[in-house]
């Protein structure tokens, strides 16, 4: 069932994206590139031809919903299993494709040329979605005291990390205008934040992943 359940939101956020495509390209040569280009909502007349942006916009809205409740309901129920729990949980690890939702921030270059729109730049956080890969790969683990200290390790560099990224950019931002601009600078920190975020979820899982490895091979040798 939950096999069943990764592959469905995999699969649902592939079509999402491909409608996405398929409508906006069907908007720029056939339909005057509305909903694309800036446009006067209060001015806004229904087209027929408006439909498929409308109707694609809608069913990505819903998925991004779908997958925060999701991952909410994930969060909470992986929580409740680990005070009891003696192994990890079970992950596919084909999660680890949402991982490439993350390139959606680069849109934000895009939109922000467009209308001043900046909100796609915080989907650079998806990136750490590609941890999934590694705690996949973790899946049944016995959690030991060996894998605790581990696990503890790897969250205390990868908040160490990206605090310091965060830290970094603070000092270094926070001197002026970034290239005369203040929206620049602003943008530069939604994104070093959203990358901050993403480093911290993807190398929490990558750092326990190897720590656990390399253990388990200095114990094979000997």
């Amino acid at each position: 069932m939950k096999k069943n359940n990764t592959k469905r939101l995999v699969w649902l956020g592939i079509l999402c994206i491909l409608l996405v495509a398929a409508s906006s390209w069907y908007t720029i040569t056939f339909n005057d590139s509305r909903f694309i280009v800036p446009m006067e909502l209060s001015e806004y007349v229904f087209r027929v031809q408006d439909l498929p942006m409308i109707v694609s916009g809608i069913l990505l809205i819903l998925y991004f919903l779908y997958l925060f409740i999701w991952l909410v309901g994930a969060i909470t129920a992986n929580k409740r299993k680990e005070t009891t729990a003696q192994s990890t949980r079970a992950v596919n690890p084909k999660l680890g494709f949402l991982g490439f939702m993350g390139f959606a921030g680069f849109l934000g270059f895009w939109t922000y040329s467009i209308d001043k729109t900046i909100f796609p730049f915080v989907f650079f956080m998806f990136f750490g979605f590609f941890g999934f890969f590694y705690e996949g790969k973790m899946s049944h683990t016995f959690m030991d005291e060996r894998y605790k200290e581990n696990k503890m390790k790897a969250h205390m560099t990868a908040n160490k990390t990206a605090l310091a990224i965060i830290f970094l950019a603070t000092l270094i931002l926070g001197q002026g205008k970034l290239m005369g601009n203040l929206e620049y600078t602003l943008i530069a920190i939604i994104i070093v934040i959203a990358l901050s975020v993403a480093i911290e979820l993807f190398l929490s899982e990558y750092l326990l992943f190897c720590y656990d490895h390399d253990e388990m091979s200095e114990e094979s040798e000997e």
